[in-house]
């Protein structure tokens, strides 16, 4: 019992290998000689002949040509090849896998960009918007500006030329004020003049007293 259990723990699981080296003989029949020691299975093989006998004639990618017993040629790739190949495939398929999930990751990535993007374009043209929207008020303003500057300018010309008619008005008026006062003067003197030569006039004479 202890020998079986310490065989049982140190018992590992083994397979048996499924390749086979057929050889290749001169003729049809074991009687003949070996022109290749053995072909290893999964070797491609060109079939040139077909015998009732269980044997074919092949050639070997080496160039060799002779007999092989027929039951160890197949249509198909051993299983080895097949899973070999289905390895491969496997394994490109994975890679496959890899390459696309990179490439969804850079799409992802581009497409969340690309949001990104659009969000900004969209906050910008919000803000283009809006500052469309003020250039238009300021341009409003500045014709109602214009329009009411013009307005200014026609009163305050309006205003210099009322000025100027009245500073006109002003200097006539000043200039006949000084010929009045002018008259009036001379007036006065003439007056002065005449009073003198009419008072002494009008003073009465004294008598001569003859009796004096």
């Amino acid at each position: 019992m202890l020998v079986f259990t310490v065989s049982s723990a140190f018992a590992e699981t083994v397979y048996v290998d499924d390749t086979l080296y057929a050889p290749i003989r001169s003729g049809e029949g074991t009687q003949y000689r070996i022109l290749h020691s053995g072909v290893r299975s999964g070797t491609p093989l060109e079939l040139l002949e077909r015998s009732e006998s269980g044997y074919s004639r092949v050639r070997t990618p080496d160039g060799i040509e002779g007999w092989m017993v027929s039951r160890y040629l197949t249509e198909t790739p051993i299983a080895r090849e097949r899973l070999e190949a289905a390895n491969r495939q496997l394994a490109e398929a994975r890679e496959t896998v890899t390459t696309l999930r990179s490439e969804l990751e850079a799409v992802t990535q581009e497409r969340d960009s690309l949001r990104s993007s659009e969000s900004s374009l969209e906050a910008r043209a919000g803000r283009l918007s809006q500052e469309l929207q003020e250039i238009k008020t300021v341009a409003a303003d500045a014709l109602n500006l214009n329009r009411r500057n013009e307005e200014l300018s026609n009163e305050n010309q309006k205003l210099r030329n009322e000025l100027e008619v009245l500073t006109a008005e002003k200097e006539r008026l000043e200039a006949n004020t000084d010929s009045d006062f002018m008259l009036l003067g001379a007036g006065l003197v003439l007056l002065g003049i005449i009073l003198a030569l009419i008072v002494p006039a009008l003073k009465p004479t004294r008598k001569t007293d003859n009796w004096a």
